[in-house]
């Protein structure tokens, strides 16, 4: 048998993508785009933070089988542990990735686990970056639950991007918050319990906080640091940090 031809570099089909998927709804993007032949593998990538029972709920009505990258940077609420084998269990997702940091990497750079306080963007780097680089060989691109809007550079962001040598794939890029909303309460579907406690975004147990009344958000991750993204992006090739501007 040939083989077959190679897809072409993500940057040249984005356009295209973007235009045949301009008028779906997000879960006909899932679902068209697990099956579209100029897409190619694709894993999701999903923190099961406040939000992220939605897209995981589609992805579970269209293909349990789906894997799902989960990374426990070892640092996370233990209610997001908790929730993660909840929610799984409850959508029967069948192929759940648990990927942690490198034992070694950590020994070697934050062996206190300390890391964090002197240096955030090398601590997501170590406990977020790298372990997902890894995660996605043999991928050709990742869903991800990323909105517009969450604000930043995501105000425009589109249904399919192109990452270095990768798609990604954003079937909820127009919802509103609202929208967010009334699918879990009409699907009756899990919230993450630390929603209740203030906590609309969340990340690391050392690097998110509350968030009062009026805030933004995301105000509660890296309270009082001109960072707000971990930093799970390609530039020039490799995983980079993007910090407040992204």
């Amino acid at each position: 048998m040939p083989l077959e031809a190679p897809l072409p570099a993500p940057v040249e089909r984005v356009g295209t993508l973007n235009t045949r998927y301009k008028h779906h709804s997000a879960t006909s993007v899932i679902e068209r785009a697990l099956t579209d032949s100029t897409i190619g593998a694709l894993a999701m990538v999903s923190s099961f933070g406040a939000e992220s029972v939605v897209l995981l709920h589609m992805v579970s009505r269209i293909d349990r089988t789906v894997p799902v990258v989960f990374l426990d940077t070892q640092m996370l609420f233990q209610e997001t542990l908790d929730y993660q084998i909840e929610v799984s269990r409850k959508l029967g997702l069948t192929d759940v990735r648990v990927i942690q940091p490198d034992a070694n990497e950590l020994f070697k750079r934050d062996p206190d686990n300390i890391l964090h306080l002197a240096d955030t963007d090398a601590c997501c780097d170590l406990r977020k970056v790298e372990p997902l680089e890894n995660a996605l060989v043999g991928f050709d691109g990742w869903i991800t639950g990323r909105k517009r809007f969450q604000g930043g550079k995501r105000v425009d962001l589109q249904f399919f991007e192109a990452e270095d040598n990768r798609l990604k794939v954003n079937p909820l890029a127009h919802w509103a918050s609202e929208d967010v909303r009334d699918y879990m309460i009409n699907n009756r579907l899990p919230r993450h319990p630390l929603v209740g406690r203030g906590f609309p975004s969340i990340g690391c147990a050392p690097c998110t906080s509350p968030v009062k009344p009026g805030e933004d958000p995301r105000a509660g991750r890296w309270r009082g640091a001109e960072k707000t993204e971990c930093g799970i992006h390609f530039v020039d090739g490799k995983m980079q940090r993007i910090g407040a501007s992204a």
